[in-house]
């Protein structure tokens, strides 16, 4: 990862490069004046060569702060935090199509996905797009084969597959790996025939888990629907039929409904506590076979790489996580442009606080949104501004494995293991140690002196 001097200066060149000329009328205008005081020509110059000039370091200041990960005072959102839970994940993602009016909503399990294109021309520039909706060249077409489940079925023997190629938001591909989604089966009357299956993306975020989901009742109480699959589907169906229902960030409020379609979501309420319903899983069995995130681009997992002169000066690895996600028509080649907001926690151990923040997220990272939200950040020494690193950020989600190679030669997987992750992180940061790959050698000469304490974090 490219520091942020770096990105400063490589900027400036560039830009000073583009704009060359205007230092060049500065000169002409400045001695033109000097040998024509009062004419309009040098005074002109001088205008256009200034302007130019100061826009340097502001195009520079501009375009760094938009390219490179950097969270400061600035960024904060004022009084600190918000009064969302730390539990809180809301996605605005892109609508999906909304399917034929008779289409039955319904359950359908991915039993395997592969990348089948993505190929934008934007190598690493920002490209905008104007409108509500999503260019072809930065959403991926995946290949699906589903079971599509109907719709009284619980267990999944039933129901009907079926195999295709959608397009899939980035912000949805989650979905995909936890295994759930929403999808609109037209149920046509003539026997035998081929029934369109139409997946709902944004819905789709919410069977996964993706997106937390909450319901206030007409009591006031609090209920954490997250992970009930029947409950949702059917507040679903209720929200289709009614013309779509409100949500308040993550939270349905069913006093703010009419009465109908607020009694018909108590119905489902009063079913829930009745027969109380299990949490589905993270992910559903076969993640393996619809993994997507080593066939998405993205950030390279390391365990990182360390300033000598940021360690000794007391410079730390910190967590954040995201509460909001909200896509945006900008969009890079390995990940969209995204109105966010992160709750950080500082390394000293001082209250979190929350930050907006308009960053490039990495395609693969969203693949497995419905398993984590944090992301890793480097904190100055001075604690005043935080970088997200998103080489660390991709080997804390498990995008990629994490490998000790132990000093006697054995290889020590770290699957499923965050805390250790993200102990060796700091362990590495802390003694100054780099190490910019999934794998941490301990053989190696320069990590003699901490081996010791890194083995005893692994143990």
């Amino acid at each position: 990862m490219r520091s942020h001097t770096g990105v400063f200066v490589g900027n400036l060149v560039f830009i000073a490069v583009c704009l060359s000329a205007a230092p060049f009328f500065l000169l002409v205008g400045y001695f033109g004046w000097s040998d024509h005081p009062g004419w309009d020509w040098p005074a002109m110059m001088i205008a256009l060569g200034l302007g130019g000039t100061v826009m340097i370091p502001v195009v520079a200041i501009t375009a760094t702060r938009q390219g490179y990960p950097r969270i400061t005072r600035r960024d904060r959102v004022k009084g600190g935090t918000s009064r969302c839970p730390d539990d809180t994940f809301v996605m605005w993602a892109p609508r999906s199509q909304q399917g034929p009016a008779r289409a039955r909503l319904v359950r359908a399990d991915v039993l395997e996905a592969s990348l089948a294109r993505y190929n934008p021309d934007g190598e690493s520039t920002f490209t905008t797009h104007y409108g509500d909706y999503t260019p072809d060249e930065f959403t991926p077409l995946i290949r699906l084969r589903l079971r599509v489940r109907d719709a009284e079925e619980t267990d999944g023997t039933a129901g009907f597959e079926v195999t295709g190629e959608w397009r899939v938001p980035s912000l949805c591909l989650s979905a995909i790996t936890a295994g759930r989604l929403v999808v609109l089966v037209d149920d046509l009357a003539t026997p035998g025939a081929r029934r369109t299956v139409t997946p709902d993306w944004s819905r789709s975020n919410l069977l996964a888990g993706t997106r937390t989901c909450r319901v206030i009742d007409l009591e006031g109480r609090t209920t954490d629907v997250t992970g009930r699959v029947d409950r949702q589907l059917g507040q679903m169906r209720i929200s289709r039929e009614v013309g779509a229902v409100a949500m308040n960030g993550d939270t349905i409020d069913l006093r703010r409904l009419d009465p109908h379609t607020a009694a018909r979501y108590a119905a489902l309420a009063d079913r829930d506590r009745a027969l109380p319903e299990e949490r589905a899983p993270v992910s559903e069995p076969g993640e393996e076979a619809r993994r997507l995130a080593d066939q998405l681009p993205g950030e390279r997992a390391a365990f990182g790489s360390v300033g000598r002169r940021w360690s000794r000066r007391g410079g730390a690895l910190a967590l954040g996580r995201f509460l909001e996600m909200r896509a945006r028509t900008t969009f890079q080649d390995h990940g969209p442009v995204l109105d966010t907001v992160l709750r950080v926690q500082p390394a000293d151990g001082t209250p979190p606080f929350d930050a907006t923040r308009r960053l490039t997220v990495p395609m693969d990272y969203l693949t497995v949104l419905h398993r984590t939200k944090e992301v890793v950040l480097v904190a100055s020494p001075n604690g005043v501004s935080y970088d997200v690193d998103w080489a660390r950020t991709s080997l804390l989600a498990g995008i990629t494995a994490a490998k000790v190679i132990t000093p006697d030669g054995r290889e020590l997987l770290l699957t499923e293991r965050p805390d250790t992750v993200w102990a060796l992180m700091n362990l590495l940061a802390s003694h100054g140690l780099s190490n910019p790959s999934p794998v941490l050698d301990l053989r190696k000469s320069r990590m003699r002196a901490a081996a010791g304490i890194l083995m005893d974090v692994c143990a």
